[in-house]
């Protein structure tokens, strides 16, 4: 009997995860009849209606208020609902993402991309060494790998895979399409990532995730837990560590940054400290988010506090 319910439940989870999947690609296909720019715009205004009636909404108010006690109530609620469109936008700019990539380094500045940074992306590429570009869920992120292999430079890149499997699927075969090689998220993958840093190739990280073990650090003055995986591969292999991010701008355009390689701290020893670098790294996401708050995932339970509402 147990078994039995076991199936059932199995059954209609499964049944679930197909079903939302089957609606969330039916809309996106849907969005291909349209023009890019009224697509993406669409679906920003969707998502400031549909979000503030999600469950989410009231965690993504607490960690505004948490992170930012200063503003008022009604400024942390423009920052919501403006962060509701931004999410719009990432799953609208899905559809569009071959087409928005069109920097051309002969032409700077005319097309929807620009980018900051030319030069470390080809020195990257033209004199091959291990390193480790990092980055956080602000705008579309998902532009950065797709500009690296754009300058010919392919990153192997450390992503967690959606819960819903259907999804997660197409969202990898998407990504490995135009992004090169893909390690998921998962016990192995550090050794994944280590290989390809030994063999002096090049490894891109998210480090705003949300990780319930790991490092006691601090996020917008509030404990955080942070993976120290980025700070052991870059303390293992000596490696140089980059920033990079991206940038929504008016008009649905976007700015690509790769900044200077960052110095980390090192311990007594003289070794690369994995506690100081972990808080270097949340110091800089934090940085990037107070500058433009709006374009960050808020809806994230990066604190861990879902629980506790």
């Amino acid at each position: 009997m147990r078994m039995f319910i076991t199936r059932i439940v199995l059954f209609l989870r499964k049944a679930y995860h197909w079903t939302i999947a089957q609606l969330a690609f039916g809309f996106l296909t849907a969005l291909k009849i349209f023009p890019a720019d009224a697509a993406i715009n669409f679906a920003d205004r969707l998502m400031r209606w549909i979000g503030p009636k999600t469950k989410r909404h009231h965690l993504m108010q607490v960690n505004l208020r948490n992170a930012f006690p200063e503003k008022s109530a009604a400024e942390r609620e423009a920052i919501a609902l403006a962060s509701w469109g931004h999410m719009g936008r990432l799953a609208a700019e899905y559809v569009f993402l071959d087409r928005l990539f069109d920097f051309d380094p002969q032409r700077p500045g005319e097309g929807r991309v620009e980018v900051s940074g030319v030069e470390q992306f080809l020195d990257l590429r033209d004199n091959p060494r291990p390193f480790i570009v990092f980055t956080a869920h602000t705008a579309n992120f998902e532009l950065l790998p797709v500009a690296g292999a754009a300058f010919g430079l392919y990153v192997t890149v450390l992503f967690r895979p959606p819960n819903n499997p259907y999804v997660a699927e197409k969202v990898f075969d998407f990504r490995r399409k135009r992004m090169g090689k893909l390690v998921p998220s998962h016990a192995g993958s550090s050794f994944a990532l280590a290989r390809q840093l030994e063999h002096g190739g090049g490894v891109g990280v998210l480090v705003d995730q949300k990780f319930k073990k790991g490092v006691e650090t601090r996020f917008f003055n509030t404990p955080v837990r942070t993976n120290p995986l980025l700070a052991k591969l870059a303390r293992q292999f000596e490696c140089e560590v980059y920033p990079a991010r991206c940038i929504r701008l008016p008009g649905n355009r976007f700015r690509l940054e790769i900044e200077p390689a960052i110095t980390l701290p090192r311990n007594e020893k003289g070794q690369i400290d994995v506690n100081a670098t972990s808080q270097v790294l949340n110091d800089k996401v934090e940085s990037w988010v107070r500058e433009l708050p709006e374009q960050w995932l808020w809806y994230h339970d990066r604190w861990n506090i879902k629980r506790k509402i």
